[in-house]
């Protein structure tokens, strides 16, 4: 592969390409429409926001629910249709990261990347759930195919537009897709070749169509007093967390060797690190550097001064993609090829494995990765079922948002019929946290007798302190596997009173 005698063809390879990503998905579809596994909270989330059509929710941009929308109108509500989209989103962006190596390396650059792409550990979960990451990634290699044409052939106003388009779709998928302006000011920083190819023309068409596609949702956060920001604030938790945070940081670290695959990542580090020091970096290696290490260098900051999950650094990892391949290719690094794609082909089987039979889970030490797909549904019937024996109630009142989003989903039968009490969430705070307690609070109107669940056990007696009443408190739990259960009270709350809220902090004081 790496010598022009011996190497494939050219359409070999890209066939090659085109019957691995149709073979994977295929093989995903089928496990997403085999699998026992229920929706995680945040898919339940996600399918709850797209009942009803906005340009923005909560915390995230419209896509997720809009796609959620779109494929449970084809075939219903249950889990493989809500997680339908994912698959695809995927596979799009394995073919567009192949089209980003193919123009700046050659096409066995371009089929390395889209293998390693398409097999990366952080791709198999996203493809089996429904996540905001899926189209942003496909969006994100989209906008990276139109910048790496106009990298190599020159300013052009058509492909211009079609960046401009990739990047605001792709902003409005996931807040994350700012990346790729700071991995535009760091090339044009870092590069006079890029800073050629940007004529006003170019930068005006660009820019225009990003934000004509993005104005929608820059008007719904306005006119939300930009619920967004505060959301993604209370997420970087600043001032919530000791600063310096060594521990926070090695698990972050740690963490992207499982995301991006232990051999990518150790070569996408190691690469950059020595031919930065040597200065053996390309032209087109430094283009992909500026749109791959922002998002490891920022997430792992954040770690490092408060916290950071592992999939907030997947926007780099498109660009990652390409980086990788390209260097194990120039540097002829056959074996290494062969066991990287090797071992993540063999982590993608044993993952669809597990999906399809999480039973496997438990010799293989998975289990706690599983448990937050598991025991929802039961839950759910436990509440259903205590509702209609000691109704008729004002409403069920939960106090956690996982609860909230997997009721809504599981009860979406009984929750909204004639007769049944509405599904509400408990303000712990002053002011609402999250879109349920938003668009669905616990009120003194609808708080005249009420069931209330406290998920393990968490603020009970805080939820229980702002009835006048509470009577018929309960216990139970449902076992998630052999370790693991999940628990809940369940009581009778009557005349709804919340508590004053501390002015300063927001939450409730001292009964």
């Amino acid at each position: 592969m790496t010598h022009a005698a011996t190497a494939p063809p050219p359409d070999r390879l890209w066939r090659t390409l085109l019957l691995l990503v149709l073979g994977l998905t295929v093989a995903r579809l089928m496990v997403l429409f085999d699998s026992p596994l229920e929706l995680y909270p945040d898919e339940a989330q996600y399918w709850f926001w797209s009942r009803t059509l906005d340009f923005g929710y909560f915390s995230k941009p419209p896509v997720v629910a809009w796609t959620i929308w779109a494929t449970t109108q084809v075939g219903g509500d249950a889990e493989p249709w809500v997680r339908l989209a994912s698959p695809f989103f995927h596979a799009g962006a394995a073919l567009a990261v192949f089209a980003v190596g193919r123009r700046l390396y050659d096409t066995a650059t371009g089929f390395l990347a889209g293998a390693f792409y398409m097999l990366m550990p952080g791709v198999q979960l996203s493809s089996l759930i429904a996540s905001t990451d899926a189209p942003l990634l496909m969006f994100l290699a989209l906008a990276l195919v139109a910048y790496a044409g106009m990298f190599k052939d020159g300013p052009s106003v058509r492909r211009a537009a079609a960046f401009g388009a990739a990047v605001g779709l792709a902003f409005l998928s996931k807040y994350a897709a700012l990346y790729a302006l700071i991995g535009i000011a760091l090339h044009l920083a870092l590069s006079r070749r890029a800073r050629a190819m940007w004529r006003p023309a170019g930068a005006a068409t660009a820019a225009g169509t990003a934000l004509v596609i993005l104005a929608p949702n820059v008007i719904w956060n306005a006119l939300h007093g930009f619920a967004t920001v505060q959301h993604t604030a209370a997420n970087a938790a600043w001032g919530g967390r000791q600063l310096f945070n060594l521990p926070e940081l090695a698990d972050f670290l740690a963490s992207q060797f499982g995301v991006f695959g232990p051999i990518p990542f150790a070569v996408l580090i190691g690469g950059v690190v020595v031919l930065a020091l040597k200065r053996r970096l390309t032209e087109e290696d430094l283009l992909l550097v500026c749109f791959a290490l922002p998002p490891l260098l920022i997430v792992a900051g954040q770690a490092f001064i408060s916290r950071a999950n592992a999939n907030w650094s997947g926007a780099g990892y498109v660009a990652g993609s390409v980086l990788v391949a390209a260097w194990l290719v120039r540097w002829r690094a056959r074996a290494w090829l062969i066991a990287a794609l090797a071992l993540q082909g063999v982590v993608a089987a044993l993952f669809l494995a597990v999906c399809l039979r999480p039973e496997l889970a438990d010799p293989l030490g998975l289990s706690n990765s599983f448990k937050r797909a598991k025991g929802w549904a039961a839950v759910t019937d436990r509440i259903i079922e205590r509702a209609q024996d000691g109704g008729p109630y004002t409403a069920v009142a939960v106090n956690d948002r996982f609860l909230f989003n997997a009721a809504a989903y599981y009860g979406r039968d009984y929750f909204g019929t004639p007769g049944a009490p509405p599904l509400v969430m408990w303000l712990r705070a002053a002011t609402p946290q999250n879109q349920a307690e938003t668009t669905a609070p616990l009120t003194v109107e609808n708080g005249a007798h009420v069931l209330g669940v406290a998920l393990e056990q968490t603020w009970r007696d805080e939820m229980v302190a702002d009835f006048a009443e509470v009577s018929g408190r309960e216990i139970f739990a449902i076992r998630l596997d052999e370790k693991r259960r999940r628990r809940a009270e369940i009581f009778n709350g009557e005349r709804f009173s919340p508590r004053p809220r501390d002015p300063r902090t927001g939450l409730p004081t001292p009964p």
